[in-house]
């Protein structure tokens, strides 16, 4: 399967009401593939197609194609172990924030745990990793890349790792500034429950998409250790 591809994302735990509040705002629960009614009257529908194809997430390895003739288990087991070694730790308080015009959870202090698991799943998992084609990377490079992210690029098949990475969840497209307007607020009062509430980063979730434009599902939570 050539188009397959796998990422590690943190994402809410089963019982975290962060999971079933952000399921229901993107449309889509990726544990069991079901589409979910979204907030009524608000518009959310329209904004939320290209977030809702990844699922709720905050990526940590970005989705990859696996090396030609390597099995998805023995990526899964790299995963497990990365997990094992990592001890759980608390996620900052999050914010429904503008992130350069997106709708997206951020975290409100800085978290060294959090950014040492992320550079750690770049780094540890990137023997799995094919690299990208010319085709891939051109198209990523038409966006406009600086000096760093294009050697991000090169070197581990993505721009935004390591010290250009910044952990988000993200809620929408892109929007213009009428929309972000509109849809803020919105978001604020949606999810205000949720982030009120304290939260571990306490797993690894692998998601996986079986072929280009499929939805993102996960596959397996493997837990960090106590």
């Amino acid at each position: 399967m050539t188009t397959f591809r796998a990422a590690v994302y943190y994402a809410p735990e089963l019982d975290d009401p962060l999971w079933a509040t952000g399921n229901r705002w993107l449309g889509r629960d990726p544990e069991t593939g079901a589409g979910l009614a979204q907030p009524a009257g608000s518009g959310v529908p329209n904004l939320t197609d290209e977030p809702a194809l990844y699922g709720l997430h905050a990526t940590l390895k970005p989705p990859m194609r696996l090396v030609p003739g390597t099995r998805y288990e023995d990526f899964a087991a790299g995963v497990a172990e990365l997990a094992a070694r990592t001890k759980s730790f608390p996620l900052p308080p999050l914010a429904v924030e503008n992130m350069d015009g997106f709708l997206a959870l951020r975290e409100q202090e800085a978290s060294p745990d959090l950014q040492s698991l992320a550079d750690q799943a770049v780094a540890a998992l990137d023997r799995f990793r094919e690299p990208p084609g010319p085709a891939e990377l051109a198209r990523r490079r038409r966006h406009g890349l600086t000096k760093a992210e294009d050697e991000m690029l090169e070197r581990w098949g993505y721009p935004y790792v390591f010290g250009l990475w910044r952990f988000h969840i993200t809620l929408s497209r892109r929007l213009d500034e009428a929309e972000m307007a509109s849809a803020r607020p919105i978001a604020e009062a949606f999810f205000a429950d949720a982030l009120a509430l304290p939260r571990q980063v306490s797993s690894l979730s692998v998601f996986t998409q079986r072929a280009e434009g499929q939805p993102f599902l996960v596959a397996q939570r493997f837990p960090l250790a106590p």
